[in-house]
């Protein structure tokens, strides 16, 4: 089950005619190369159970590929965390794509506020997905915390270069990590209680407040 098949649509909050991206979602998978299923099916079903809980058997049922054929490409579980990371870096870098297409930095932010709205029924199941794979990797030694901390802070890099095309050139970074915490605590309260509508609302909190940051930056300018 990906994102797209289990979440409900909500207003989109930039006009029809703009893309929706989807940054909440995992990777999906696809018809396609045995490696790539094999890689969104391991970000999909370690979102769904986590790493601890998650066996090879389960992630090659997910990408329907021989258990057998796994081991031609992954050795061990470990190796299939690190690919699902990676799935997590290459979806990032299309969504990323996606929202630079936008005419405007409060369009680009906005929309990325529309797509975890849009998330928040799968949200309130299994959390955020790499907020959640990070808090595991977290407990463990092996450094794919690191790797995946990675990718995450592409998203911050991003969200700064945002705020900063907003003109707010001295404290864009304070605002792109209060933009992600927010989401991130979010996503925990929203998965704890079961309760999409906590995403809804924050969400929608989270959009006035970039159109006041916008606005601002219109009268200053």
């Amino acid at each position: 089950m990906t994102y797209s098949d289990s979440a409900e649509p909500s207003p989109p909050a930039s006009p029809p005619s703009q893309p929706s991206p989807s940054p909440a979602s995992r990777p999906k998978v696809a018809r396609g190369g045995k490696r790539e299923r094999l890689a969104a099916a391991a970000a999909q079903v370690l979102h769904e159970q986590g790493v601890e809980k998650t066996t090879i058997a389960d992630i090659a049922r997910a990408a329907d590929v021989p258990l057998g054929n796994v081991y031609y490409y992954f050795k061990t579980k470990d190796q299939l965390v690190e690919a699902a990371i990676d799935a997590h870096a290459q979806h990032l870098a299309g969504l990323i794509s996606a929202l630079d297409a936008l005419p405007t930095p409060q369009d680009r932010l906005k929309a990325l506020l529309a797509g975890w709205i849009d998330q928040r029924e799968l949200t309130a199941r299994h959390g955020c997905p790499t907020g959640s794979l990070a808090s595991e990797l977290d407990k463990r030694d092996d450094g794919l915390d690191q790797t995946l901390a990675t990718v995450m802070r592409v998203l911050l890099d991003w969200a700064e270069q945002q705020f900063r095309a907003l003109g707010r050139t001295s404290d864009a970074r304070e605002l792109a990590v209060a933009l992600i915490a927010s989401y991130q605590g979010i996503s925990l309260l929203t998965n704890t209680f079961r309760d999409p509508e906590m995403m809804a609302t924050e969400g929608r909190r989270l959009e006035r407040w970039i159109d006041s940051l916008a606005d601002q930056g219109l009268s200053v300018g």
